[in-house]
């Protein structure tokens, strides 16, 4: 008995409707066949849905089809359209992530040169815990007129370069589309700031409108390599030689995935991005995890050395995401060791990333940028090298309260990917991975990308760096001072706990000038100074070790 309720219960009654339509206008158009035309269309409609529900249930693959058939459909639809609903609809201006609606309008807004100002207050509960804000002066500065730039280069480079304290991140052709890339670049242009390639080489869209470029090498050496996937130096040289680029960049590792390596699939790698890769069409295109031209901090260190001279002195020097700490501080055993020095580091943090990675690698693996700035930035003062070395920072930067906070933990800049994507036109519906980028930005289909109109989003581009530096200049002077490169940690402040606020410089750790060199009592630093070898990344003895009597107390 149970059993012949079953088509009438609310899991089958779709599938028994659909049969029941099928079989009711079957009959009657086989009763009536001069009738045919008015009953194909109910026909089809109820042998369509009937078809489904008989193949839903006996499909194998999803237990909620065959307990549901037809109806569960529904699921599906409204899993696939979720992140739509709540971005549009249930989200609150500070809520959403990766970016909040406010972060990502005024982005938006900037890059328009519409209205960016907001009424009513902050939307932000100021007591909270983890609520920042900076000091403003009783005796405002003068808000700069001129746009901030900074010279990277050090005593061994023959170039140095001029570059704006806010530029374009790391994001390869292949990751977004030329049309994307060729807006970024010409936004660079008109605005006069830098463009980084990514690891992905160094295109022809990259080259198209003769904006400043940062060529990054990553592990794969794309477009300067042998057949083998190991470093070309000739090939390197040729391009390094081009005028446009200004500065080299060694990619160790990256905020979204760092300590991986990728791979694009044979599928993907079509006859132009092989060309430009140095690679071979229709065969996975592999970044190695590591690179193949050293294997030691100090074989880093000559490697950068002979980047410099074979780009005939450009500044040269390397992107990471921070992981273990002696790794790092190895790298600063390095300098002292071989009097090398890079030119500049950036540090990319963990929330950084438009390239797509495994859940675990995006949401657990890798320093967060501020931790880890300043955990560079101090080592190379306690080292005795800041001097000599500029710092980037990259890792969620869309906003002048954003390049004020990492500035004052030690970066000269900032770099920005996601930022200027969204003045692209990028809308967040973090399909980027899937080729079906709703904008253009992130995909290779040429029917796709063609929705981006370059001289209208370059001009964009361009507009949104000239009016965050713009709202940059403004916090600086209102903070008493005449150059981001002032900012400093005591200038910030931090709600650690509902009763209880720190500076910046109480909540990091920052060492003294020559602190590493003469033996510190900081037990974080001193440890990890300990386990680092010029010689090898790996650890040179137990961390358990004390550093020195009573240094934990």
């Amino acid at each position: 008995m149970r059993a012949l309720l079953l088509p009438f219960s609310p899991r089958y009654i779709l599938l028994s409707i659909a049969l029941a339509g099928t079989g009711a206008f079957g009959v009657a158009a086989w009763r009536e066949p001069a009738s045919l035309p008015y009953y194909l269309l109910p026909l089809a409609f109820f042998g369509a849905f009937a078809f489904l529900g008989l193949r839903d249930l006996t499909q194998r693959r999803h237990a909620i089809l065959r307990n549901y058939p037809i109806a569960a459909h529904l699921r599906f639809i409204l899993e696939n359209i979720r992140p739509e609903l709540r971005q549009y609809f249930f989200e609150s201006d500070k809520e959403g992530m990766p970016f909040p609606r406010d972060k990502r309008a005024i982005v938006y807004q900037r890059a328009k040169h519409e209205l960016d100002k907001r009424p009513f207050g902050t939307h932000y509960d100021v007591y909270r815990t983890e609520y920042e804000w900076l000091h403003h002066s009783m005796a405002p500065k003068p808000v700069a007129k001129e746009p901030f730039r900074i010279l990277i280069g050090g005593r061994d480079c023959r170039h140095p370069y001029s570059a704006s304290v806010f530029n374009i991140s790391a994001m390869s052709f292949g990751s977004i589309s030329a049309n994307a890339i060729r807006s970024l670049n010409k936004g660079a242009k008109l605005g006069g700031f830098a463009h980084d390639t990514g690891e992905g080489g160094f295109s022809p869209y990259h080259r198209a409108h003769g904006g400043d470029i940062i060529w990054e090498i990553g592990t794969g050496y794309f477009g300067c390599r042998n057949k083998d996937g190991t470093f070309a130096p000739e090939r390197f040289a040729e391009t390094a030689a081009i005028d446009q680029v200004k500065m080299i960049e060694i990619k160790l590792s990256q905020g979204a995935k760092p300590g991986l390596g990728g791979i694009l699939p044979a599928a993907k790698v079509t006859r132009e991005i092989a060309r430009i890769r140095l690679v071979e069409a229709g065969k996975d295109c592999v970044s190695p995890a590591r690179h193949s031209a050293f294997s030691a901090p100090v074989e880093m260190m000559r490697f950068i050395a002979e980047l410099r001279r074979l780009s005939g002195g450009k500044p040269t020097g390397f992107k990471l995401c921070v992981g273990h700490p002696w790794e790092f501080l190895a790298l600063v055993k390095a300098m002292l060791e071989t009097g090398i020095t890079p030119d500049f580091i950036v540090v990319d943090g963990t929330e950084g990333g438009t390239g797509a990675a495994p859940l675990e690698f995006i949401d657990h693996m890798g320093m967060p940028l501020r931790d880890g700035l300043a955990f560079v930035h101090s080592a190379l003062v306690g080292a005795g090298l800041r001097e000599r070395i500029k710092l980037g920072a990259s890792g969620k930067i869309t906003s002048a309260f954003d390049m004020a906070r990492v500035m004052a933990l030690g970066a000269d800049w900032c770099n920005s990917a996601r930022g200027f994507m969204f003045a692209v036109g990028c809308i967040q519906a973090q399909t980027c991975h899937t080729g079906h980028c709703p904008t253009g930005v992130a995909t290779q289909d040429l029917t796709r990308q063609r929705a981006i109109v370059v001289t209208d989003k370059s001009v964009r581009v361009a507009s949104f760096h000239k009016q965050t530096v713009k709202a940059l200049a403004e916090l600086v002077a209102a903070a008493g001072l005449d150059h981001p490169g002032e900012l400093r940690p005591h200038h910030f402040m931090r709600r650690a706990a509902p009763d209880r606020v720190v500076t910046f410089a109480e909540q990091y750790q920052f060492m003294e000038p020559g602190e590493l060199l003469r033996g510190t009592q900081n037990a974080h630093f001193g440890t990890a100074w300990r386990m680092a070898s010029a010689h090898s990344f790996a650890a040179a003895c137990d961390p358990s070790q004390r550093i020195m009597p009573n240094a934990a107390e």
